[in-house]
C-alpha cells in the first residue's frame, strides 16, 4: 500500500483518539489496560500505515499524533517483511514537511517525530537509489529548519543531536557487525561537519546578547549543547566506553578533525559559555569539555599538546577562581570529571611545565580539601579528586622535569582531608540516622585504593597523623568501656572511628611498594601495626556482642594483616581466620573475605614460601577438622540456597594448597584428608541406590561436595597430588555425577557445580595429566567427558522456549562450560583421537555431534552478547580447527555457513580474546582451504577425501562469505585502531591468495576513494604489501607478509594523517 494513498477511515479516527486519550490519561487499571490492548492490535493490523496518516492528518490530539509516530517508528524498525525503499523515502519526506509545517507541535509529538526520522535515516544508511545514497544527506535535509524562525531552528539541530546518538547506540534487534559499519561510515562521511555545524551555531549564539528569558532561546542553546556533546561522545572506533570506565576514557578523535582541536577558539567557547550563561545550561559544557580534555594524545604533535594543554590549564584556572557556579551538584561533579581528565590524558613532566602550575595546584588543592571536608555533598564526584590526586601522587618518581610538582606540599592536605572528614562524619551519621557510607563497600574500597597511593606520598606526615588520631580514639574507646555511665552512642561513634582508622591503616599499608620502600617507612608500618594488634584486642572483648561494626572491625583488622609483611603479624592473621570462621561462619561478608585471605595466605602471597604456614597448630587444625562441626559453613541446612556454598570451593582450593606442601606421595594423608569428602559421597550414592530419598537433601548433599572437590582439583597441580584425586574419584563416584546430570539437568543450581567439576578435572593444569604408556586413563577420562556432555547436551535441548531474561541461567551458562569442558579435553594432549574411529568408540563422534546440536540451538546474537559463551565457543572453535578440520569440513553446508558466519561476525568483536580466537580459526580454515585446492590441481595418486571434496565444493558455491571476511580484515586494519594486527595478519594472507581478483577489486576501490594526490601513495602502499610474496602458505612467506603488513599500516595511517578528506572505511564492506 502506497504512502501516498489515502483511504477513508474517518469512522476509526474518534474510536483512536478516545482509546489514546484512555491509555494517557485515565486512572482506571482495568481502562488502561483495555485501551492498551486495542491499540496493540491496531498496531499489528495490515493498515496502520494508512491509519497512521489518518491520525497525523485529521487527529485533533496530541496523544493521537504519538501513536501515529511511535507505530511508524516500530514498522520502519521491524527486520521481516520490512517496508519498500519507496515507502520508506516517503515516510522520511512526509515526516520533515509536516515537522516543518507544525514547528509548535506538542514536544513529545516533535521528539517521536524526530526518531522516526533518525531509525529511517539509520538503517536506511546504506540504501541506493540510482546509484545514490538516498538517506545520507542529513545536512541538505535540515538547512532549511536552521535559516528559519527558532522553532524551525531548534527541530534542525534536534533531528541532528538524535540522529547521532540513534547511529550512535547499537540496538538488539540488528546485528552489532551492520551497526558498527553504520556507524563508521557515519563518522566518516557526515559527523565532523555537524560537529563544525554546531560548534559554529554556538559561536553565533555567544556572540549575541541571548536572552534566556525567551523560551525558544533558551530551548535552541540547550539543543545546540546536545548536539556538541553527542558528537564528542561519539564512539569513534567501536569500543563503546561508558561511566563505568570513564577514568580509563580517551575520545578517539579521527585525524581528518585536527584543524578543530589546533584551533584554540574551539577549546575558548566553551570556557566562555561557561561563564555566560546561567548554571542550569552548565554541566553540558561542562560535558564537552571533560570529552575535549580527553582527545587522543597522538592527535597532537610534543608542541601542539602543550600549547593546547596550557589553554586547558588556563580555562580550569580561571573557573576555580570563580567557583559560584560549582555549588550546583551537577556542574560540581562534571568539573571533578574534568579536573580527573587533567592527568588521566596527560602527563606530569608536561602539567609542571605550564606556565601557571603553581597557581593551579594550589588552586586545585583548596578545592579538593573544601570537597572533602563538605563529605555529604555530592559524595559519587569525590572519586575524581581522588583519582587525580592519586595519579599525580603515583607519577612523582619518574618526572624528569625541572620544574617543582609541589605535591609534597599539597599530598598531605588532601590525604589530612580525607581521614579527618571521614571521623568526624561518623557522629553526624549515627545523630541523624543517615545512610553510613561504610556500607557500600564497593565504594569505600574504590576510595582506599586512591587513598593508599596518595597516603604513600611523604609517608611520615600520613603515619604520624594516623598514629594521633588512633591512639586519640583507642583512649576514649578503652574508657568508655571501663565507664559505668557511657552511653551507647559515645562507644557506637568510637567503634565507627576506629573502624574508618583500621580501614584507611590497612590502605596506606597496602600501598607499599616493596621496590621503592625503605627501612624508615618499614618502621612506620610497624608502628601502624602495633595499633591494629590494640584494636584486634578490644573486637575481641566485644565479640558476645556481634555488633555490626564489631564484626566489620574485626574483618578490617584481618584485611590489615593481608598487606602487612611481617610473618608475626600474619601468623596472628591466620588465627584471626580461625576465629572469623568458627564464630562468624554465617556472616557472608566475614566469611567470604576471610576464606579470600586464607587462598592468598595459601598461595604464599606476601612469602615467598608457605612452607612455614602448614606447621602452624591453627593450619593443622584446619586440615585435620574440616567439617561443619567446626566451620558452620560446610553444613547443610533446610534454610540456605545452592547458591551460597560457592565459598566451600574457596575453602577447599586453600586447604588443597597447604595439604600439598607436605603431602608427596603419602596416600595414608591424603586418604585421611578426603575422609569427610568420602563419606558424603557415599550418603549420596545411598540416596541415589533408593527410590525415594530427600531431594532438597541429596541435592545440597551433592552439591557442597562438588564445590569442595573443585577446589581441591583446582589446588592439585603436580601429577602426583592430582593422580591421587583421579583415582579416588574414577571409577568408584563417576556414576553418581553422571546420574545427577540426568536428573537434576533443568536445575542449574545443581548441575553448574557437577559441570565446573569435571571442566577442572579435565584440564592439564601445569600438565598434571601424564598417564603412563600403558594406562587407558586418557581414553577412559574422556569417555566420562562425552558421555557428562552427551546427556547434559541432549536433556537441556527437551527445555523447549526459554525467557530472554533467564535463557542464561537456564540453558546458556550450562553449554559454555560443555564448550569449555570438551575445549580441555581436546587440547589437553593426554588423548590419542585417532583410536577412537579406529576402534570404532563412538565417544568422540557423540560429543563432537553434541556441540554442533547445542551451537545451532544459539542464536548468532547470542554468542556474542554473553562474554563467558563468546570466550568458550571460540575458544573450542580454534581447536577444531586446528586439530579436527575433518570434522568441520564433513558438516552439513547449513553448519558450515553458521560457522563461517560466527567467526566473521567475531572478527568485529569488542572482546580482543574473541577477535583473535576468530582470527585463529579462520587462519586455520584458510589453510585447510588452500591445501586442499593445490592438491586438486595437482596429479597425485591419492585423491581428495570425500569430506575436503564436499567442503571445496561449499565453498566454492558460497565465496561470499571468505571474500566479507577479507573485506572485514583489511578494513579493521586500515581504518581501525586494530589492537591485534599480528594475529589479523595471518589469516589475511591465505585470504588475498584464494580470492586474488577480489583483492584487487577491494584494492583499487580504496585506491580512488582517497582524493587524487593521495592516489598514487595508497597505490604504492598495497605495491609495497605483496612485495616478495609467493604464492604459497609456508611459515617463512606468512613471517614476511606479516613484516609487510606492518609497513603497510604505518605507510597507510601516515598518508591518511594529512588528509582532511572524508574516506568512507565500510564502503567496501557494504
Amino acid at each position: 500500500m502506497s504512502w501516498s494513498v489515502f483511504l477513508p477511515l474517518h469512522k476509526h479516527l474518534a474510536q483512536l483518539e478516545n482509546l489514546c486519550k484512555q491509555l494517557y490519561e485515565t486512572t482506571d487499571t482495568a481502562t488502561r489496560l483495555q485501551a492498551e490492548k486495542a491499540l496493540v492490535e491496531f498496531t499489528n493490523s495490515p493498515d496502520c500505515l494508512s491509519k497512521c496518516q489518518l491520525l497525523l492528518e485529521r487527529g485533533s490530539s496530541s496523544y493521537s499524533q504519538l501513536l501515529a509516530a511511535t507505530c511508524l517508528t516500530k514498522l520502519v524498525s521491524r527486520t521481516n517483511n520490512p517496508l519498500p525503499l519507496e515507502q520508506r523515502i516517503d515516510i522520511r519526506n512526509y515526516v520533515l514537511n509536516y515537522l516543518a509545517t507544525r514547528p509548535k507541535l506538542a514536544t513529545f509529538v516533535t521528539q517521536a517525530l524526530i526518531q522516526l526520522y533518525a531509525r529511517i535515516t539509520k538503517l536506511g544508511w546504506f540504501d541506493c537509489q540510482k546509484d545514490e545514497y538516498v538517506f545520507r544527506n542529513v545536512i541538505t535535509d535540515v538547512t532549511r529548519f536552521l535559516q528559519d524562525s527558532v522553532e524551525h531552528c531548534i527541530i534542525g539541530v534536534t533531528i541532528l543531536s538524535q540522529l547521532t546518538n540513534e547511529i550512535n547506540q547499537a540496538d538488539t534487534t540488528h546485528p552489532l557487525t551492520k551497526h558498527r559499519k553504520i556507524a563508521s561510515s557515519f563518522r566518516d562521511s557526515s559527523l565532523f561537519d555537524i560537529f563544525t555545524l554546531s560548534c559554529n551555531l554556538l559561536k553565533q549564539a555567544s556572540g549575541k546578547n541571548l536572552n534566556l528569558n525567551d523560551e525558544s532561546q533558551h530551548g535552541l542553546l540547550m539543543q545546540l549543547l546536545k548536539l556538541t556533546h553527542n558528537c564528542l561522545n561519539f564512539d569513534f572506533i567501536g569500543t563503546s566506553t561508558d561511566e563505568s570506565s570513564d577514568d580509563l576514557c580517551t575520545v578517539q578523535i579521527p585525524t581528518s578533525w585536527r584543524s578543530a582541536f589546533l584551533d584554540s577558539s574551539t577549546l575558548q567557547l566553551f570556557f566562555d559559555l561557561y561563564h555566560s550563561i546561567p548554571p542550569s545550561f552548565s554541566p553540558l559544557v561542562l560535558s564537552c569539555l571533560v570529552q575535549i580534555a580527553s582527545v587522543r594524545r597522538s592527535l597532537f604533535n610534543n608542541a601542539e599538546r602543550a600549547k593546547f594543554l596550557s589553554h586547558l590549564v588556563d580555562g580550569v584556572k580561571r573557573i576555580l577562581e570563580n567557583p559560584q557556579s560549582l555549588s550546583d551538584p551537577n556542574n560540581y561533579h562534571e568539573f571533578c570529571r574534568l579536573l580527573a581528565r587533567l592527568k588521566s590524558n596527560y602527563q606530569l613532566g608536561e602539567l609542571v611545565k605550564v606556565e601557571n602550575y603553581p597557581e593551579v595546584i594550589r588552586l586545585i588543592a583548596n578545592f579538593t580539601v573544601t570537597s572533602l571536608q563538605h563529605w555529604e555533598f555530592a559524595p559519587n564526584s569525590v572519586h575524581y579528586l581522588l583519582s587525580l590526586w592519586q595519579r599525580l601522587a603515583a607519577s612523582v618518581p619518574y618526572v624528569k622535569a625541572t620544574e617543582p610538582h609541589m605535591l609534597e606540599t599539597y599530598t598531605p592536605e588532601v590525604t589530612k582531608a580525607y581521614i579527618t572528614s571521614r571521623l568526624e562524619s561518623v557522629h553526624i551519621i549515627l545523630r541523624d540516622g543517615l545512610e553510613d557510607p561504610l556500607d557500600d563497600t564497593g565504594l569505600v574500597q574504590q576510595q582506599l585504593d586512591q587513598l593508599s597511593t596518595i597516603g604513600r606520598c611523604e609517608y611520615e606526615k600520613t603515619c604520624a597523623l594516623l598514629v594521633q588520631l588512633f591512639d586519640q580514639s583507642a583512649q576514649s574507646y578503652q574508657e568508655l568501656l571501663q565507664s559505668a555511665t557511657a552511653s551507647p552512642m559515645d562507644v557506637a561513634v568510637q567503634e565507627g572511628r576506629l573502624t574508618w582508622l583500621v580501614y584507611i591503616i590497612g590502605a596506606v599499608i597496602g600501598g607499599r611498594v616493596s621496590f621503592a620502600s625503605t627501612d624508615e617507612q618499614d618502621a612506620m608500618d610497624g608502628e601502624l601495626v602495633c595499633r591494629i594488634v590494640i584494636a584486634k584486642l578490644a573486637a575481641l572483648a566485644r565479640v558476645s556482642q556481634q555488633t555490626s561494626a564489631v564484626a566489620w572491625l574485626n574483618w578490617e583488622i584481618l584485611s590489615c594483616k593481608k598487606e602487612n609483611e611481617r610473618g608475626r603479624a600474619c601468623k596472628r592473621g591466620i588465627h584471626t581466620n580461625i576465629t572469623n570462621l568458627k564464630y562468624w561462619g554465617r556472616c557472608e561478608p566475614i566469611t567470604s573475605k576471610t576464606l579470600q585471605l586464607l587462598n592468598d595466605l595459601s598461595i604464599g602471597y606476601p612469602f615467598q614460601k608457605s612452607c612455614w604456614l602448614v606447621k602452624l597448630s591453627a593450619v593443622q587444625f584446619m586440615l585435620n577438622n574440616h567439617t561443619s562441626e567446626h566451620f558452620s559453613f560446610l553444613g547443610i541446612n533446610n534454610q540456605s540456597n545452592l547458591t551460597d556454598m560457592r565459598c566451600r570451593t574457596t575453602f577447599y582450593t586453600a586447604l588443597g594448597r597447604l595439604l600439598m606442601v607436605d603431602l608427596g606421595e603419602d596416600e595414608d594423608q591424603y586418604e585421611q584428608f578426603m575422609l569427610p569428602l568420602t563419606a558424603a559421597f557415599e550418603t549420596v550414592a545411598q540416596m541415589f541406590s533408593t527410590n525415594t530419598f530427600n531431594e532438597q537433601e541429596a541435592k545440597r548433599t551433592l552439591v557442597g561436595l562438588v564445590r569442595d572437590l573443585r577446589g581441591i582439583a583446582f589446588a592439585f597441580n603436580a601429577k602426583t597430588s592430582f593422580m591421587m584425586l583421579f583415582e579416588w574419584i574414577y571409577p568408584s563416584y563417576m556414576p553418581i555425577l553422571q546420574r545427577a546430570i540426568e536428573l537434576w539437568y533443568h536445575d542449574p543450581a545443581c548441575t553448574t557445580p557437577v559441570l565446573k567439576l569435571m571442566a577442572e578435572l579435565v584440564h592439564n593444569r601445569s600438565q598434571r595429566l601424564q598417564f603412563d604408556v600403558s594406562s587407558p586413563n586418557g581414553i577412559l577420562l574422556f569417555r566420562e567427558t562425552s558421555k557428562m556432555i552427551t546427556t547434559y547436551g541432549n536433556r537441556i535441548l527437551t527445555l523447549g522456549e526459554v525467557p530472554k531474561d533467564q535463557v542464561y541461567a537456564l540453558k546458556l551458562k550450562g553449554i559454555s562450560i560443555c564448550f569449555s569442558m570438551l575445549k580441555a579435553a581436546l587440547s589437553g594432549s593426554y588423548v590419542n583421537f585417532g583410536v577412537f574411529r579406529l576402534y570404532g568408540d563412538d565417544a568422540l563422534d557423540n560429543a563432537l555431534q553434541t556441540f554442533i546440536k547445542l551451537l545451532l540451538s544459539i542464536p548468532h546474537s547470542d554468542l556474542l552478547d554473553y562474554p563467558k559463551l563468546s570466550q568458550s565457543y571460540y575458544s573450542l572453535l580454534e581447536v577444531l580447527t586446528q586439530d579436527h578440520m575433518n570434522f568441520i569440513a564433513s558438516l552439513e553446508p547449513h553448519v558450515i555457513m553458521y560457522i563461517l558466519s560466527s567467526i566473521s561476525e567475531g572478527l568485529t568483536a569488542l572482546d580482543t580474546m574473541v577477535c583473535t580466537g576468530c582470527c585463529s580459526c579462520l587462519d586455520h580454515i584458510v589453510t585447510y582451504l588452500f591445501k586442499q585446492l593445490s592438491r586438486s590441481t595437482k596429479k597425485r595418486t591419492t585423491p581428495l577425501t570425500q569430506e575436503s571434496d564436499r567442503f571445496l565444493h561449499i565453498m566454492q558455491q558460497h565465496p561470499e562469505m571468505i571474500q566479507q571476511m577479507l573485506s572485514t580484515v583489511l578494513n579493521i586494519i586500515i581504518f581501525e585502531d586494530c589492537r591485534n594486527q599480528w594475529s589479523m595478519s595471518r589469516p589475511l594472507l591465505g585470504l588475498i591468495l584464494l580470492n586474488e581478483k577480489y583483492f584487487s577489486d577491494l584494492r583499487n576501490s580504496i585506491v580512488n576513494s582517497q582524493p587524487p594526490e593521495k592516489q598514487q601513495a595508497m597505490h604504492l602502499c598495497f605495491e609495497n604489501l605483496m612485495e616478495g610474496i609467493e604464492r604459497n602458505l609456508l611459515t617463512k612467506n606468512r613471517d614476511r607478509f606479516t613484516q609487510n603488513l606492518s609497513a603497510f599500516r604505518r605507510e597507510v595511517n601516515d598518508s591518511m594523517k594529512n588528509s582532511t578528506y572524508g574516506v568512507n572505511s565500510n564502503d567496501m564492506m557494504s
